[in-house]
């Protein structure tokens, strides 16, 4: 299955190639839409998909300067442009930058099928010549390549005369002259114990990263890939090595067999100094352990968490699922919550009580270890919640109930809020109460928030989707899919009105969107709704 993102300025183009192609039955899935380039530049950043088609004339970002950014920051993904009879000198263009294939306006479904078809078996050739594991056998034999990895891995070792690091790089052909450096260590896994998955993951790595620009990159004990990194600037040096990693989890994970840990070494200003960073990541990946889990983490971040005194939320364990949620639950989360019990109690008619009881019971519960994780102690700060009368005074009528559900809810993410002050919870939390106040705003991307946090947005796509446990566009469209649902619930609004009250620039796409997270269609839940 190949996953296809569309970015169309007219939208009954896209609702056109959306509606009447057969997505699952063709071996393609529906990734996302946008109707300008830079809207679609960062949801492709978080969507990652196979292949990309895109108009060439669109305002703010046409889509030639579109393909150009989406090949260099990810260059594994296939482009198929959309142009119109007056355009060939644009397509000409479109083709030196390097697509797959391109449509002349007007196109059927079948042709489009048929371009994505064969963009697929382009794709399946690149895969089947990049896991050829013997290719990366043959490359390592090379005697220039295994000196300039034995002169590399001497140099991050510290085993290199300073004096004489430049000449060395000169003869060897290794370009690493720059004014600032990081290391970047990748551990390659297979959770089965699979050599020949772990293998094919690791040949995939080897032959895209030498296309990878300002890092070079090679690799040691057999599963760990080193990438030096360079650039002229800190903050160039800062987005590119997330971007690298995320690059690098990409490709590795397209086996769903195999996991990456990566750890990312300090900031030095010499070549002799990258021991240093080496060894601050080396560390950092030794003493990181995530069962069967990808994780990218940072020496950077991790010096600032025990500058602030070692954020104990941070270290809450993933066993208790509702523990786990209230770590970063928005208000807006607190009606997505309710809602689900309630729905787990409706399905389950005459127990009202019973299932009530039971639901209150386990909120408390996680609402206690939260406090205590936190420093606190329930029986002091809140002792009333655990009470026995509390549990049946709350679970008389539904009415009660739901009451008291917000009550416990709203306490527990303001005891966190007072409580939380390391960096990443104050990021979050920044983030999402900026998405609360703007998820109406069309201009709400990825993008935004980061400049918003002050983070480059690859740093902050990474912090996000590994605390949250999904990506910032799943959450956008989630808080905007939440409040489309309490809009149809309270309002006698339009669909398509609610669709730009929530965000979405085009209301088929809202529908599209709302059964693909619900299962029912906006008419469909407010009747299901009324009837309820």
């Amino acid at each position: 299955m190949y996953s296809v993102f569309l970015v169309d300025d007219e939208p009954i183009v896209l609702e056109g190639i959306r509606t009447k192609i057969d997505w699952e039955n063709s071996g393609f899935s529906f990734a996302g839409e946008a109707t300008d380039g830079e809207i679609a530049l960062s949801m492709i950043h978080e969507i990652k998909p196979d292949i990309l088609i895109t108009d060439i004339k669109m305002p703010f970002m046409d889509g030639l300067q579109l393909a150009s950014a989406v090949k260099k920051i990810q260059p594994w993904i296939k482009i198929i442009i959309l142009s119109g009879h007056d355009e060939f000198d644009y397509a000409k263009k479109a083709i030196s930058i390097g697509i797959e294939d391109y449509l002349l306006k007007p196109f059927t479904s079948e042709e489009v099928i048929e371009s994505l078809k064969k963009t697929a078996a382009q794709i399946d050739r690149e895969r089947t010549q990049l896991s050829d594991i013997n290719k990366m056998k043959d490359e390592l034999k090379s005697q220039e390549k295994l000196l300039q990895k034995e002169f590399l891995i001497n140099l991050v070792h510290g085993s290199v005369d300073s004096t004489n690091i430049l000449q060395k790089c000169q003869e060897l052909g290794i370009d690493l002259f720059s004014r600032f450096y990081k290391i970047l260590i990748s551990r390659i896994e297979s959770v089965s114990n699979n050599s020949k998955n772990q293998q094919e993951a690791c040949s995939l790595l080897n032959s895209y990263s030498g296309s990878w620009e300002q890092t070079i990159c090679f690799f040691h004990h057999n599963n760990r890939l080193i990438c030096i990194l360079k650039s002229p600037s800190k903050s160039e040096l800062e987005e590119n090595v997330y971007h690298i990693a995320e690059t690098i989890e990409h490709i590795a994970t397209q086996n769903p067999d195999c996991t990456v840990v990566t750890s990312i070494g300090k900031t030095v200003e010499h070549l002799s100094s990258l021991p240093s960073s080496y060894e601050d990541a080396k560390k950092i990946l030794e003493q990181s352990s995530f069962e069967n889990k990808s994780r990218i983490i940072s020496s950077d971040d991790i010096q600032m968490n025990d500058e602030m005194n070692d954020d104990s939320l941070l270290k809450l364990k993933d066993n208790d699922p509702m523990v786990d949620r209230l770590k970063y639950a928005g208000k807006n989360d607190i009606s997505a919550i309710i809602e689900e019990s309630m729905t787990l109690i409706k399905n389950n008619p005459g127990q009202f009580q019973v299932f009530a009881s039971y639901l209150l019971v386990d909120l408390i519960f996680a609402v206690s270890k939260l406090v205590e994780t936190l420093g606190g102690n329930i029986k002091e700060i809140k002792p009333e919640i655990i009470q026995r009368h509390f549990i049946d005074d709350a679970v008389q009528d539904e009415t009660i109930f739901v009451k008291t559900l917000e009550n416990v809810l709203n306490f527990a993410l303001e005891y966190r809020d007072s409580k939380m002050t390391g960096r990443y919870s104050s990021i979050i939390l920044k983030a999402k109460k900026y998405i609360e106040e703007n998820y109406a705003d069309q201009n709400t991307t990825l993008t935004t928030v980061a400049d918003i946090v002050c983070l480059s947005p690859n740093h902050f796509s990474t912090i996000f989707s590994q605390e949250c446990n999904t990506t910032f566009i799943e959450y956008l469209t989630n808080v905007r899919i939440e409040n489309a649902k309490r809009l149809l619930r309270e309002t006698e609004m339009k669909g398509y009105d609610i669709a730009y009250e929530c965000g979405f620039s085009d209301p088929h796409y809202f529908s599209y969107i709302f059964k693909k997270n619900t299962g029912l269609s906006p008419r469909d839940y407010k009747q299901e709704f009324i009837k309820n």
